[in-house]
């Protein structure tokens, strides 16, 4: 099923929100400690919290259902549903709260690029449903957060390295 609200000609800069990184690890580590139950789970999430997985079905039509649970104690339910998967360079899912019909839902597409050094630039975009939820998740730190979840994400593949 298409979502139409994320067709390519409403690709949309102002709707955008993009990280990316380089990783000092080969491209298919990085792409799966993105799409393995075992990694995924023990680093994803900003600095700080801890997550806890309901259910977890990493596959094209699959979905994680998950609680991230903040230092303050809030509790943010969370649903990722796995749209692309590309081994290893390209994942797409929609994000949003662990509800059928959520209207902030927001779709992630990240793409993994080799390097000859044997690093990985992963790039992180995130297209919200509109200009005013884009808005909303920068001012809610969606930057910030995604950049410490980056650095879970880096801690996570050097003690791999180990």
């Amino acid at each position: 099923m298409t979502d139409a609200r994320y067709a390519e000609p409403t690709w949309s800069l102002d709707r955008e929100v993009v990280l990316s990184r380089v990783f000092d690890a080969p491209r298919e580590l990085v792409y799966r400690a993105w799409i393995d139950p075992e990694h995924i789970q023990r680093w994803f999430g900003p600095k700080g919290f801890n997550c806890t997985t309901h259910a977890i079905d990493m596959r094209v039509g699959g979905m994680w259902r998950f609680d991230m649970l903040a230092p303050d104690g809030t509790l943010y339910p969370n649903r990722m549903t796995f749209l692309q998967m590309k081994a290893p360079e390209l994942l797409v899912f929609d994000h949003g709260s662990d509800s059928d019909d959520d209207p902030n839902k927001f779709r992630v597409t990240i793409t993994f690029d080799a390097q000859s050094n044997g690093k990985t630039v992963v790039t992180l975009r995130q297209l919200h449903p509109s200009k005013a939820r884009r808005t909303a998740a920068i001012a809610f730190g969606a930057v910030e957060i995604g950049n410490t979840t980056m650095d879970k994400l880096e801690a996570h593949l050097q003690a791999l390295s180990r």
